[in-house]
């Protein structure tokens, strides 16, 4: 495991300068390109109505795989106290 962080560090310590002194660089426009306030706020309302709507759906998902699993786990058990009272196995 240290061996492994090691290399992994010695990799990083080798790759940044060769990231740094790309060639074509940006000047810190990423792949969009120039980021006004437009943009900026467009983003932010994105974010704003997005997170929820994406942690409703997964709560959604979530709940209907809960209720399926309790429901196995109740004819499993359904089925345990029927083999039971006829005395099988």
């Amino acid at each position: 495991m240290v061996r492994t962080a090691l290399l992994t560090l010695w990799v990083l310590a080798l790759s940044a300068p060769v990231a740094l002194a790309a060639p074509g660089h940006d000047g810190g426009q990423g792949t969009y390109g120039e980021a006004d306030d437009k943009v900026v706020t467009a983003a932010g309302f994105i974010i704003i109505v997005g997170v929820p709507i994406l942690v409703t759906l997964l709560s959604l998902a979530y709940n209907k795989l809960e209720d399926r699993r309790l429901r196995r786990l109740s004819a499993a058990k359904a089925r345990t106290a029927r083999a039971d009272a006829r005395g099988g196995w």
